[in-house]
């Protein structure tokens, strides 16, 4: 051990073996403490979190049997679960501790020992131990954020009708490992409805892989979904899983599924269908097991009649039909959106500010809010950044021009792609063709929004 680290408890009734240890030790860990009777652990682990503790076998209540060191291992494992134990033990009962480890004893120490393995096993078990209670904090602190992200349904807030209906939805289907289809305009939380269905289903303890399927080109598909093995195509360096691979046992997300072509769409189906997945320039299938949430802001059965989405495909990922309302037709749920990321943004940017006033509710009201939720949480934090007083009035927001009643669009058509395109081009007109404000703006990401851009031929 280059450096000293980790706290010992040794436990022995051999004054003398605890001095040899106290001697070894000393110069390698934080912490020695010796103990000769055993009734003290508890104590000495009340006092202090030791990495590893050190367990005689046999005291001279009972010389042989090894009863009092199981006695005591049991006693040690249940004041700390995670409690990293040696036992020190004679030639002779090598056996007996083999069983405690198999009661939960992380290893043991031969008498007399060699000072070399002797201190490679404890730095082995100081390590253990670490690596146990990192893991542990990282579970403890995971439970924490899952048990603020449930209340209910963390930034998915709302007491309109519309959102009502959507939390009850999600109430009856995640239990259960139905495929569900969310539908919504850019920006309403298509994603958070699919988080809050993995949290609250029976796979909640498994992966949640979320794929955006509109940033995914056609060459790079099979690739990214399925996985490839090594000599599959030029950068193929090494043997990668899917992420169909990567969320099996849980749930997968796939984002953005209408922009799927045809071919794709197919490949789609089949994995579906078959449940398994085989990893491109491999010719053996893997076993998948997932939940399916997909999610789209196209009109999915409009593009089944024109052939541009396949029909049997929609049957096999809308089992369960989740509409999430666009903000604008939700105008009760904007106070407590604004005083939800109000105190997020005050705590963020460590500034006060205050409950906002009617006037300004008023003003979010009249606004259509096309980039929704996350429009609006965009527009919050920057007002809240920007602010030098707790006070924030209706100058303190920066809303889209292309939002208000005098830029209203004038459309020909009701044909949503038309529509999409017009809108594409207005934005990319009033931005001067910046891509990453015109992105913004539509609450795309650059990837997405020149898929699009090449689908228009703009």
């Amino acid at each position: 051990m280059a450096s000293k680290t980790g706290k010992i408890l040794a436990v022995d009734d051999n004054t003398d073996i605890l001095f040899a240890l106290k001697l070894l030790l000393r110069p390698h860990v934080e912490q020695i403490v010796t103990e000769t009777n055993p009734s003290n652990i508890p104590n000495h682990m009340k006092e202090t979190d030791f990495d590893v503790i050190l367990l005689d076998m046999n005291f001279t209540q009972d010389a042989i049997s090894g009863k009092e060191g199981f006695y005591w291992l049991d006693k040690v494992l249940e004041i700390d679960p995670q409690a990293v134990v040696l036992f020190i033990t004679a030639y002779g009962d090598v056996e007996k501790s083999v069983q405690a480890i198999k009661a939960g004893a992380t290893d043991f120490i031969i008498k007399p020992w060699q000072n070399e393995k002797l201190l490679a096993t404890i730095s082995s078990a100081i390590k253990l131990n670490r690596s146990k209670r990192e893991a542990s904090d990282l579970k403890e602190k995971q439970k924490e954020i899952n048990t603020i992200m449930d209340q209910p349904f963390a930034d998915f807030i709302g007491v309109s009708p519309g959102m009502q209906q959507v939390f009850k939805t999600i109430q009856k289907v995640a239990g259960t490992d139905a495929n569900v289809l969310i539908l919504g305009e850019n920006g309403t939380g298509k994603e958070l409805v699919a988080r809050a269905l993995h949290r609250h289903s029976l796979r909640k303890e498994e992966p949640f892989v979320s794929v955006d399927l509109g940033a995914l080109s056609e060459t790079l598909f099979e690739s990214e979904l399925f996985g490839h093995v090594k000599g599959a195509f030029t950068d193929a360096k090494t043997d990668r899983p899917g992420r169909f691979e990567l969320a099996s046992g849980g749930t997968i997300f796939l984002d953005e599924i209408g922009n799927l072509s045809v071919p794709m769409q197919a490949k789609l189906l089949t994995v579906l269908e078959r449940r398994e997945v085989t990893r491109v320039g491999a010719n053996k299938p893997k076993p998948i097991d997932i939940r399916l949430i997909s999610a789209t802001n196209m009109p999915l059965k409009q593009m089944a009649a024109e052939d541009g989405f396949r029909q049997d495909l929609i049957y096999r990922i809308n089992t369960v039909e989740i509409e999430i309302p666009p903000l604008r037709e939700r105008p009760e749920d904007i106070p407590l959106l604004a005083d939800h990321f109000l105190k997020i943004y005050s705590r963020k940017y460590n500034k006060k500010i205050n409950k906002l006033s009617n006037q300004v509710i008023k003003k979010f009201n009249t606004y259509p809010w096309p980039g929704n939720v996350r429009e609006f949480q965009h527009v919050l934090e920057r007002a809240v950044i920007m602010s030098d007083s707790p006070n924030l009035d209706e100058g303190s927001f920066h809303l889209s021009s292309h939002g208000s009643s005098g830029e209203a669009f004038d459309f020909d058509s009701y044909n949503l792609e038309e529509i999409e395109q017009k809108v594409i081009e207005k934005v990319m007109r009033m931005h001067s063709g910046n891509i990453s404000k015109a992105a913004s703006d539509l609450g795309l990401t650059r990837t997405s929004l020149y898929r699009r851009m090449e689908k228009y031929g703009l």
